[in-house]
């Protein structure tokens, strides 16, 4: 990378355009003023030309020796780019499961533009996909606060057509909170979201509401009053009840400590990240509790339109970098020894990928020795223990079976399929 590098700080600073746009901005000057002299004086016309041919030969000479400079840095810039990433075909081109899923592809991308809030390009790319289709893309909406439903935009993004009317409003309240959370540390829009979503929210299990409002108290409590404060709690947390209860004691009974809450045994709660440097008047404004306020707000805001947190496209498209070395590898050992890879919905190697990007369990059927899928699912029989659905069949043969691994004794209908 260091070439690389290198090369294009060489490319910036000498071979770039300025100095050709000079040359030929001054030979522009000099054809202008030529014209105004024949204009002027046309008996004289042949010895203005003559003057001129030789310093217009000049800077077009100047302006090729330019262009040398800035062809020679290019070639040096691609072939440092070329020695760096060698241009190898990608592996396993014939068994491409996306070549034929082009509206798949089509949905990843726009939803991938709307949850960044590339509404515009959203739009665009949507209108140009639908105009191979018999329906078209619905004009966007203004940002609004409303309740979050997954149902309100699955139809609009059916395999048939896109559009963007509903995700993209939803997408467009998001961006309107976290721009208020980050940018003018305003929790109230959030809080409101959190508040019509409540059944929802706990439902999931979620803490979300509690944890906005609790930093909404912590910051009337650090930085305008302990009335404001105090009238925040009462009008706030008795609709928590006793599922919260501790924590609003804990932040209650800070009140006694008001002059000197960094020495009390509640400083921890006005301390953010737990530094012991930080200062509880730090907490309001604090961006890494901005920050991971914001995150969590995002999690949960996508999670109820039944989506991950994180973009599907984006995972994928890294997990595809990651997973590049291993499957170009194998390909190249595939082809040195003429075989070819023919198990199908599955990868012929295992590939290393952090936890991050590990979203399903594996079930390897202790009897057959293979992994389980969708169309042989893995089963658990009365006695508890699972192996997969083909394994169970084939040990019935119709009727009663005993479990390969305990005394036990079940049928074929007993046995429960498994959901990883």
């Amino acid at each position: 990378m260091e070439q690389i590098l290198k090369e294009q700080e060489r490319l910036e600073n000498k071979a770039n355009l300025g100095k050709a746009i000079d040359d030929v901005v001054r030979i522009i000057d000099q054809l202008k003023t030529a014209k105004e002299q024949v204009a002027a004086d046309p008996n004289n016309a042949a010895v203005i030309m003559a003057k001129l041919q030789n310093p217009v030969k000049t800077s077009f000479e100047k302006v090729n020796d330019d262009l040398k400079e800035i062809h020679s840095g290019l070639n040096k810039y691609s072939k440092a780019l070329e020695k760096k990433f060698k241009d190898r075909p990608l592996p396993f081109a014939d068994n491409d499961a996306l070549t034929t899923q082009t509206p798949l592809v089509d949905r990843a991308i726009a939803m991938h533009l709307l949850r960044e809030g590339h509404f515009d390009v959203a739009s665009t790319f949507i209108n140009e996909v639908n105009s191979k289709q018999p329906s078209s893309s619905t004009s966007p909406t203004h940002p609004s606060v409303k309740p979050t439903t997954a149902a309100s935009w699955e139809a609009d993004f059916a395999p048939t057509a896109l559009k963007s009317t509903a995700l993209q409003q939803q997408f467009s309240s998001m961006y309107h909170i976290l721009h208020e959370m980050r940018n003018n540390s305003n929790l109230s829009p959030a809080i409101t979201w959190a508040q019509q979503n409540s059944s929802a929210l706990s439902a999931r299990g979620s803490n979300l509401e509690f944890d906005l409002c609790r930093l909404q108290y912590i910051s009337l409590f650090t930085s305008s009053s302990t009335l404001a404060a105090i009238a925040y709690a009462r009008q706030t947390f008795p609709r928590f009840g006793a599922r919260y209860a501790a924590q609003t004691n804990s932040l209650l009974g800070a009140l006694a400590f008001t002059p000197n809450i960094a020495t009390s045994p509640y400083s921890s709660l006005f301390t953010p990240n737990d530094s012991p440097t930080s200062t509880p008047t730090s907490a309001q404004f604090n961006p890494t509790t901005l920050s991971t306020a914001a995150a969590a707000f995002t999690s949960e805001f996508c999670a109820l339109l039944s989506l991950s947190s994180a973009s599907p496209l984006l995972t994928a498209i890294t997990a595809g970098y990651l997973a590049f070395p291993t499957l170009l590898k194998l390909s190249l050992i595939q082809e040195r020894h003429h075989t070819s890879w023919t198990t199908a919905q599955e990868l012929p190697v295992e590939v290393p990928l952090p936890p991050s990007y590990q979203f399903h369990s594996v079930f390897v059927c202790p009897v057959s020795k293979e992994q389980s899928t969708d169309a042989n699912p893995p089963v658990v029989m009365p006695c508890g223990h699972v192996i997969a659905r083909e394994s169970c069949e084939r040990i019935s043969k119709g009727g009663r079976f005993k479990c390969p691994y305990c005394p036990g004794e079940s049928h074929l209908r007993d046995a429960k399929v498994v959901y990883l």
